[in-house]
């Protein structure tokens, strides 16, 4: 039984989200400010934690950052509001893994919640190696150049659809596809995104570029020779 931690200040959502998930066969544990959200998930072990953005004390963009820079890579799903765009791009920028938006469907949130779980307890056992990146899919480790390499979960799902697919130019909607696993209803630029933030940490601090963009067609995970 998968065990969540819900950060949401509003009352009545987070009682109607704990009902909801609980029905579904989770057990949930709900905060009601972001320091509370801290201490829970620093005092606890979670399988997924859903944080609102707009939160008393520390908001959910702030809280997903402070736990990844404390080493805390349990996936993240954030809630934010249905014009929250950059608010958007800012918790996938912090380490988010996925995003709902307010007023959203419960069972989106639950599929959401589900395809997250799902990735996270991936366990197809084969490692991967392309140049000097090497992951391992059954314990979501991955290294570049000798040196393991944090990732969040979601940035770790579009490595290995990139290194499934090692060689072979894929597009934007492909990623989605291969990653997301259901209905995105946002654009397919946050592929965008996560190649960004990949190539932040496992090839610029050390000169190489394992991730060609194929200009209007997609990207390339290659061995670069180095």
């Amino acid at each position: 039984m998968s065990k969540l931690l819900v950060v949401e200040d509003d009352a009545k959502i987070a009682a109607a989200v704990k009902r909801g998930l609980e029905f579904e066969g989770f057990t949930v544990d709900v905060a009601r400010d972001g320091d509370d959200g801290w201490w829970m998930a620093t005092e606890s072990e979670y399988d997924l934690m859903i944080l609102d953005v707009m939160l008393p004390r520390r908001d959910g963009l702030s809280l997903c950052a402070d736990l990844r820079v404390a080493g805390n890579w349990t996936p993240i799903l954030m809630l934010t509001a249905k014009d929250g765009d950059a608010a958007q791009t800012q918790g996938l920028a912090a380490g988010a893994d996925d995003y709902v938006t307010k007023p959203f469907s419960f069972p989106i949130l639950i599929a959401r919640t589900r395809a997250i779980l799902r990735r996270c307890q991936h366990t197809n056992v084969a490692p991967l190696e392309v140049g000097s990146i090497r992951i391992d899919p059954a314990s979501h480790r991955a290294w570049a150049h000798g040196a393991e390499v944090q990732l969040t979960h979601r940035e770790f799902a579009v490595l290995e659809f990139l290194a499934r697919h090692a060689g072979q130019t894929v597009s934007k909607d492909a990623i989605l596809r291969g990653v997301w696993e259901f209905d995105f209803e946002g654009s397919a630029n946050i592929a965008q995104v996560y190649v960004t933030r990949l190539r932040r940490k496992l090839d610029l601090p050390h000169g190489t570029e394992h991730i060609q963009t194929i200009h209007g067609v997609g990207y390339r995970l290659i061995d670069d020779g180095r």
